[in-house]
């Protein structure tokens, strides 16, 4: 009986040294981890009963804002505009926690860094609470031309300062109004999170950054790059057969040209066109694989772009064509591969190549800003309850993409494209403008097609401004809705407002 009593005992014992191990693990060592989860209930009641920092745009609109009131919480979040702002500010909630801006920046939004705190204890008898107001760098004419021109069609507009990689404009469509979701009534916000949830739309869901698509004849610009780097293609040499279609190696499947249309020459004439049979061509006999894998990956594709939101999805150019069947050692032999075929059809945006419209306004911002991508970024700065900034962003390049005398033949034929090509409702007059269409084909039954346009615009003789790119989502139609018919409108609407200046700041309320 003793011995049980002694084995119990010092069972009693591990379980209880087990727990106090446990405890101190927690308490001591992982705290701060666990106190700084955003979603931490206990600390988003703790911050709902305390001031929160605005998140206001690059002219000045406020986007956010915390309102005092009386209830469970002593402030609630608002969001004067809307569903302007929803994919990029995000929302903060008790219920369902945070996103956007509100997550990404929300120990400068709750004053918890070094820099608030140190300034609460060298100003303690300011009145006002020191938390960060979060200075974006989207401007909201720019967004609200994006949200206009697209209007109640599904699809996404991006727009970028190529020379810095400042977001101008975020938008998706269709949005949501995060009120209702940050409100502190519970069954209002219940209600809604349902609706979002069960809504095939998914409102939630910021296409601009998050959502994937066939690029189309958008991708050529990539393409073209691969052989101008590869030193296979200059502006003016190859030139390829004119014909209606292309038919690659191991296969009797044609590629068609637009319409039917019969096109070739060099890399510009055949961007002009759009030229299908050209791209396939150079993708899957003249470049191979390796070139068009590398310059992909060096545009940002199969990599995470770097952007200060969260859940960026990854655009994808695919890596695997098989082993080389031919080595394209006898003359006027190409090196043939186990899915060449599939590289082809890569190599004009299609198959299993996929892209993000942010990457695509990347791809266009790479060509303006002479073969370099900045970092994309919405924080433009931070600023105490002084309104002195106390973080910027801090500018960088990502991708040295190609080389600046490569960036200029593709920087001019894309000039090409607006002025004499298939994106000509892109043109501004007095500026310089470049563009490229897409209309990537989903299926034919029914026939539907994505509307595709990626561009840039600035002043003659500067490095240009803006870059753009478009997607209308499932236009009806193998060829009607191109991407120069329907979405190059759109686009010229965000290029003409990011290009006007800057609008003197907006009351804050």
């Amino acid at each position: 009986m003793n011995r049980r009593l002694r084995g119990l005992a010092l069972f009693l014992v591990a379980c209880y040294g087990a727990l106090f191990i446990r405890l101190n693990v927690l308490q001591v060592f992982d705290a701060d981890d666990l106190n700084t989860q955003p979603d931490n209930k206990r600390r988003i009641e703790r911050d709902f009963n305390r001031p929160r920092g605005d998140i206001v745009t690059a002219d000045g609109r406020l986007v956010a804002h915390s309102d005092e009131e009386r209830g469970q919480f002593h402030y609630q979040r608002t969001y004067p505009t809307g569903d302007l702002f929803a994919h990029v500010v995000g929302t903060y909630s008790f219920n369902y926690g945070s996103s956007g801006v509100e997550r990404r920046y929300h120990d400068q939004l709750s004053g918890r860094t070094a820099d608030f705190q140190l300034g609460g204890i060298t100003n303690p008898f300011s009145e006002e609470p020191n938390v960060g107001t979060v200075v974006l760098t989207l401007r909201s004419d720019v967004q609200e031309a994006a949200k206009q021109a697209l209007g109640d069609r599904k699809g996404s507009v991006v727009a970028i300062d190529p020379r810095s990689g400042a977001v101008l404009a975020l938008w998706s469509n269709p949005s949501y109004d995060p009120n209702l979701i940050s409100t502190n009534d519970d069954s209002v916000a219940k209600a809604a999170r349902d609706l979002l949830a069960a809504s095939p739309d998914k409102p939630q869901l910021a296409r601009s950054y998050q959502e994937r698509y066939f690029p189309g004849s958008t991708f050529k610009i990539v393409t073209a790059a691969a052989g101008l780097e590869s030193g296979k293609v200059t502006a003016t040499t190859p030139e390829f057969p004119k014909a209606r279609s292309y038919q690659p190696p191991l296969t009797t499947r044609e590629l068609s040209n637009f319409d039917g249309s019969t096109c070739g020459g060099n890399v510009v004439d055949a961007l002009r066109v759009s030229c299908n049979s050209v791209f396939a061509q150079m993708a899957a006999e003249l470049l191979g694989p390796d070139p068009m894998i590398k310059e992909a990956e060096d545009f940002g594709f199969n990599q995470t772009v770097p952007i200060d939101l969260p859940q960026p999805a990854k655009s994808v150019f695919p890596t695997d064509f098989g082993k080389p069947l031919r080595d394209g050692a006898n003359p006027g032999d190409a090196k043939v591969y186990e899915n060449t075929p599939a590289l082809a059809i890569s190599g004009i945006g299609q198959g299993d190549v996929s892209a993000t419209p942010l990457q695509m306004a990347l791809v266009a911002a790479a060509v303006a800003n002479g073969g370099t991508t900045m970092t994309p970024h919405v924080m433009a700065e931070i600023r105490d309850r002084d309104a002195k900034a106390v973080e910027k962003f801090d500018t960088s390049v990502w991708r040295e993409v190609m080389t600046s005398a490569n960036a200029e033949v593709l920087r001019s034929a894309m000039v090409d494209v607006v002025a004499n090509g298939t994106a000509s409702r892109l043109g501004i007059e007095g500026r310089v403008v470049g563009g490229k269409t897409g209309t990537a084909q989903l299926g034919t039954t029914p026939p539907r097609s994505h509307a595709w346009i990626i561009g840039f615009a600035g002043d003659p003789g500067a490095v240009p401004s803006v870059a753009v790119a478009v997607i209308v989502e499932g236009q009806p139609g193998a060829s009607e809705q191109t991407g120069g018919k329907v979405a190059a409108p759109i686009a010229r609407s965000v290029l003409e407002a990011a290009l006007r200046p800057i609008s003197s700041p907006q009351p804050g309320r």
